[in-house]
């Protein structure tokens, strides 16, 4: 019995005696405490761990951040450089128009005056061959024979009548040189000027109006005349030397030949120019002058 009680209240203890289990659910809740702590380390480990990558991220971000706003003011100033060079481009670019429209403004004034250039070279080469045809036809041309009233060709003062001197050349010289101006071209006319100074001549009784042809046609002689200007005097004398030649015509030379007396009087210098006043006598201007001229065909203007 005895027995019996102290195995019941054995069992009864041990029914009792909850630490076994208390300890086993202690140790259980420890492991899952310590299960807990650990995951949270790891947890914490790795928080940490993506908090410091995070943080070492953002600092290169915020480096590369740095580096794109530095890049980025760099492109800033850059985008302000081009900016104004492209303004000053677009101003070059301005002078250069206009330094262009003003280059074709010269262009076009030098290209009319080129024009106006080969216009007036043209006129000019029209002027130098017209020179030259004159040149060619002055070369060809005959010479004037002047004879100058001095010496032994000297007539008188106020007479027409033929100095000896004057007679003999004509004969002997003045023949010979028309015959080879006659013979080297075409025939001529032999035209005979008489040229005087400017004296006044003081005769006033002219009579070429009532005599002049008799004389001309050998029926008066020469002396028969009174000069009653120089343009009667320069004429007598050009006639005179005509007669002269005439005369040695009819005796077979100066064939086909034809003679004309012309005046100046005192109007031309011996360089061809109209003289001036001057009554002073002046041997120089006092001459005789023999002029060919071509045969041509006349013209009547009526």
């Amino acid at each position: 019995m005895r027995k019996q009680r102290q195995r019941r209240s054995q069992e009864l203890i041990e029914e009792i005696n909850v630490w076994p289990s208390f300890t086993d659910l202690m140790a259980n809740a420890f492991m899952i405490i310590s299960l807990f702590l650990l995951l949270a380390l790891f947890k914490s480990l790795f928080l940490k761990s993506a908090f410091e990558e995070s943080e070492s991220n953002l600092s290169e971000s915020e480096q590369q951040v740095q580096l794109l706003q530095s890049q980025l003011a760099t492109l800033e100033n850059e985008l302000g450089e081009s900016t104004d060079i492209v303004r000053q481009l677009k101003q070059g670019s301005s002078r250069l128009e206009l330094l262009l429209n003003r280059n074709k403004r010269l262009l076009q004034r030098s290209h009319n005056r080129v024009k106006f250039l080969e216009s007036q070279i043209q006129k000019s080469n029209s002027r130098v061959n017209i020179l030259e045809s004159d040149i060619k036809r002055l070369k060809s041309a005959p010479p004037v024979v002047v004879i100058q009233d001095s010496g032994e060709y000297q007539f008188a003062s106020g007479s027409a009548e033929l100095p000896s001197g004057l007679e003999e050349y004509i004969t002997e010289d003045l023949v010979k040189r028309i015959e080879e101006i006659s013979q080297t071209r075409n025939l001529y006319v032999v035209e005979i000027i008489g040229h005087t100074d400017g004296q006044v001549n003081a005769n006033s009784t002219s009579n070429l109006d009532r005599q002049l042809e008799p004389v001309a046609n050998g029926d008066r002689p020469i002396n028969s005349l009174r000069a009653g200007s120089n343009a009667d005097l320069g004429l007598m004398r050009a006639l005179e030397v005509l007669k002269q030649l005439q005369s040695i015509q009819q005796q077979g030379r100066l064939q086909g030949v034809q003679f004309r007396a012309y005046s100046a009087a005192q109007l031309l210098l011996p360089s061809g120019e109209f003289s001036t006043v001057s009554r002073k006598p002046d041997a120089s201007r006092r001459r005789i002058e023999i002029r060919f001229s071509p045969l041509g065909e006349a013209e009547t203007i009526r």
